[in-house]
């Protein structure tokens, strides 16, 4: 079987899912490409190459784990985030687009030549944490999850980056690993902020793939966020940004939490649904 025909017949298989059938041409080809090391130059340039028996088997077991609905990030280990590329694993949720609007509005707020200390809440692959670390070279970082699995995904991520002399990692359940007087110039988080009601309705790869932990905040996704704002209201200085990725339609409950803040901003994503929250301490 050459290259084009086992793209194929793929395609053809996973299109026969339909919950994979939107996505799976695109699918095929980048387990194609990443199953065989290949680049997209050079499967153009050799689509008829006949693959070697070892070849296809890993081809074919990539394409059956994918049928199953396992992300496309996990079966290839990796995701591109803000430019960087990033390990993932099953213990950290999977960067999405939405959250580089985050960092796009915390880099456009923040010193880029002077010392700036950041906190991130709930760290996962340390995607956001290694963003702003590799823009802000005098920025010094805390990177906190409550998940040890998901440090050690973080941690590898930091020293592939080369930015494990400014991110510091600690297993904390949102501030509780750090001492009551230390304040940020900044904290930043994509907390839990998917409802549990949502769960039913949610696309077979995240609800049966992704950690709950990650995606779930009470009834109505705020449970996080009660308990977050005022917490980072005591560990910022004054003036500081809270900056947080929140979910659709939690706009008014996330402005009502901030009323005492100054400076609210809401931020859309391009889907014009309201993204990122911005707010200063009192």
């Amino acid at each position: 079987m050459n290259l084009r025909q086992a793209l194929t017949r793929a395609t053809e298989n996973l299109a026969a899912i339909e919950t994979l059938r939107p996505t799976a041409a695109r699918d095929s080809e980048l387990l194609l490409l990443d199953s065989l090391r290949l680049t997209r130059a050079q499967f153009l340039a050799e689509p008829t190459r006949e693959l070697t028996s070892a070849e296809l088997s890993l081809y074919l077991q990539a394409i059956a784990r994918r049928a199953h609905h396992e992300p496309i990030q996990y079966i290839t280990g990796h995701q591109e985030f803000y430019g960087i590329r990033l390990r993932v694993t099953p213990a950290v949720l999977i960067p999405r687009p939405e959250t580089e609007h985050l960092v796009e509005a915390v880099l456009n707020r923040l010193p880029k030549d002077t010392p700036t200390d950041i906190a991130d809440i709930g760290t996962g692959s340390g995607a956001i944490a290694i963003a702003l670390a590799a823009h802000l070279p005098h920025a010094t970082i805390t990177a906190l999850d409550i998940s040890p699995q998901a440090l050690t995904v973080a941690r590898a991520n930091a020293e592939a980056n080369n930015v494990t002399d400014r991110i510091r990692f600690l297993e904390s359940d949102l501030f509780t690993a750090v001492p009551p007087t230390t304040q940020f110039d900044a904290i930043v988080s994509n907390p839990p902020y998917v409802p549990t009601i949502d769960l039913p309705t949610l696309h077979p790869e995240v609800r049966q793939f992704e950690p709950s932990i990650a995606l779930f905040a009470g009834a109505e996704g705020l449970d996080v966020y009660t308990r977050l704002i005022p917490q980072a209201q005591a560990h910022l200085k004054p003036n500081g940004l809270l900056a947080m990725e929140i979910g659709q339609s939690q706009h008014d409950a996330i402005a009502a939490l901030l009323s005492n803040w100054n400076d609210v901003t809401f931020l859309n994503d391009l889907q014009q649904i309201p993204r990122v929250a911005l707010a200063r301490r009192p």
